[in-house]
């Protein structure tokens, strides 16, 4: 074994090899030679102004620039359509001859990608995963920001895999164009269909066709054309689904070579219309929610100090101002606006989509989830409706299971009650169904444990929106959207909401002792299953004293998510039969004409403490 080197043996072999033993006083000029850049820091390249620009920058305000960009109004649009159709390519195109990508940015991207060499893959501008990249595809939703002189501007760009469909619904959610491309030499093909459903649903109101990859066939008219008319019969079909459709803008484009993208194009000379920067920097824009009535759902109570009390949250539609009657809903009560405030001081009025917090003239019962409207279109609360369910969850939709419903700032427990249909995105057949898998589609009918104010998607789409998500993950399991809303029903139907096939409601059973509800005579549900579905045990509670305890009681078993029944003209038989399937059966000494006392289960009621004792032993 050879001895350690010892320290002046380490000099001895540096100058040996012409190597300094130390940091030398003066710099060797060899290294230079082998690397000009070894050790120095290089001297930045003059910058050579033009006479106009340095004109320009003479002249140049920062708070003018600002005001300026302050006036432009936001066009929010997002891309569909199938893999490898173009779609990041063409938002790389749109930024890229637009100027609006910074020099950095481009030298990243040198050299990379799946182009020809000194061909620039524009994708690589907004697909950023390393997984993206390397794969060639988009996976995640990316936004990016861009400002022309006429028009601010902020693009989702989606994915086309059909196992990212649900990316692609988050993306186009808050659009007001989406740009749907078509690969001219494939056609429209089944994940073209499917995105332009999902956009059609999602109540986007422009949609703008982009038939990509024109250079790859020799910008051939009739292939554009055949397109055109294929993709508005599929349109004339989904206007019957959904009642509507988007208005549809059709043009020719190469995203590689940047034809018809900023600028018109010689190479179709056949094409009259706009360019696609031209389209969008004139399209119509969404119909603005300030011109909506007016919704307001609370984020938060803000209580400072004892002389304030204000309520956050972003005004969903419609505008306000102090002195305006607004409603509160679930509750019902009325009041006015005193203020209007925000970190700047009060405001005289304000719109959506601001954020603002509002002071009451009346001291009032208002929470997060509650939510304020104009009492001339107040909607009415309702615990059940009719929704659009895009199911986002690698675990399918389960009819038994409970989930929380997540709408505007209230999360409440809900049950899907019954799948009405599936519904195939490219054919927009109804499938009958008994569940909805994973970027599924489909028409359900949905109860809620506590009442929602809800507008129909189509008129509003944030009081029109919702999302379910699972209790035990916390994951996001489904979006929704409203179709329609059913009436708040005093009359209680569990046995449709156990079997889903009811001929008669619980009231109608109460005339005639000889008809039984079928949930009394179905076995197949144990006790334990319904105590685990409606969240508590049976029970039978008789009420006595001043009637008014008597709606108060039953409005406060409705309002915590239980399954209650309260019959006017109550039987024995009918009341088993309630028992039976897990209800909450309430009778009132005004409702009793004859005996109903049903085995040991009946417990007489007088004060509110009472009351409380027992449904904590029932486990509410």
């Amino acid at each position: 074994m050879s001895a350690p080197l010892d320290l002046e043996d380490t000099r001895d072999l540096a100058a040996a090899n012409d190597a300094p033993a130390r940091e030398p006083d003066v710099w060797d000029r060899r290294i230079d030679d082998f690397n000009p850049l070894f050790g120095h820091t290089p001297e930045p390249e003059p910058i050579q102004e033009s006479p106009a620009f340095a004109a320009a920058a003479s002249t140049f305000c920062v708070e003018e620039y600002l005001a300026q960009e302050r006036t432009k109004d936001l066009l929010r649009f997002s891309t569909a359509g199938s893999v490898d159709d173009g779609k990041s390519t063409l938002i790389g195109r749109l930024l890229y001859d637009t100027q609006s990508i910074y020099d950095d940015q481009l030298k990243s991207i040198e050299g990379k990608g799946t182009t020809a060499p000194g061909v620039l893959d524009l994708a690589l501008l907004t697909d950023g995963l390393r997984a993206e990249r390397e794969q060639g595809i988009t996976i995640d939703v990316a936004y990016r920001y861009f400002t022309t002189e006429r028009r601010k501007f902020i693009i989702a760009d989606t994915p086309g895999h059909e196992q990212y469909t649900r990316n692609m619904a988050t993306g186009a959610s808050t659009a007001s164009v989406a740009i749907v491309l078509v690969d001219a030499r494939k056609g429209v093909l089944i994940q073209s269909r499917r995105h332009a459903a999902i956009t059609a649903l999602l109540a986007v109101p422009h949609i703008v066709v982009a038939v990509n990859k024109m250079d790859l066939v020799g910008y051939d008219e009739s292939t554009f054309r055949a397109i055109e008319q294929d993709f508005r019969a599929f349109f004339t079909t989904i206007e019957q689904e959904f009642g509507h459709a988007p208005r549809l803008h059709f043009l020719p484009v190469s995203a590689l070579a940047g034809d018809n993208v900023v600028t018109r194009s010689r190479q179709t000379p056949w094409y009259t219309g706009p360019s696609l920067l031209q389209l969008l920097e004139n399209i119509p824009a969404a119909k603005t929610a300030a011109t909506a009535p007016f919704r307001f759902a609370v984020q938060r109570v803000l209580r400072p100090n004892l002389d304030f009390r204000g309520f956050a949250g972003q005004i969903a539609s419609g505008t306000i101002a102090p002195g305006d009657t607004v409603r509160i809903l679930p509750s019902g009560r009325e009041t006015t606006v005193a203020r209007i405030v925000t970190f700047d001081g009060d405001l005289p009025r304000a719109h959506a989509p601001q954020s603002v917090t509002l002071t009451l003239a009346d001291e009032v019962d208002l929470s997060r989830g509650d939510i304020l409207v104009e009492p001339q279109s107040a909607p009415t609360p309702t615990t059940r409706f009719t929704a659009t369910l895009v199911w986002m969850d690698e675990t399918p939709l389960d009819l038994s299971a409970r989930y929380l419903l997540k709408h505007t700032s209230r999360t409440v427990a809900a049950q899907v009650a019954s799948l009405q249909y599936r519904l195939d995105p490219t054919t927009l057949n109804h499938e009958p169904a008994s569940t909805l898998a994973l970027n599924s589609i489909g028409t359900v009918d949905i109860e809620s444990t506590q009442p929602l104010v809800l507008d129909p998607y189509s008129t509003n789409r944030t009081t029109g929106s919702f999302v379910l998500i699972d209790p035990q993950t916390n994951a996001t399991v489904a979006a929704g959207m409203v179709r329609s809303v059913q009436g708040t029903s005093t009359t209680i139907e569990p046995a449709k909401a156990l079997t889903g096939n009811a001929s008669t409601s619980i009231e109608s059973s109460f005339d005639d002792d000889s008809r039984v509800h079928p949930a009394a005579t179905a076995f197949a549900v144990t006790p334990q299953q319904r105590i685990e579905r409606w969240g508590h045990a049976a029970a039978h509670i008789h009420l006595s004293g001043d009637p008014a305890f008597f709606d108060e009681a039953e409005t406060a078993l409705f309002d915590a998510g239980t399954f209650i029944a309260r019959p006017s003209s109550p039987s024995a038989t009918a009341t088993e039969a309630l028992l039976d399937a897990g209800a909450i059966v309430l009778t009132t000494s005004a409702a009793v004409t004859r005996s109903t006392v049903v085995d040991n289960r009946l417990l007489s009621i007088t004060t509110v403490s009472t009351l409380v004792d027992h449904l904590r032993e029932v486990g509410i």
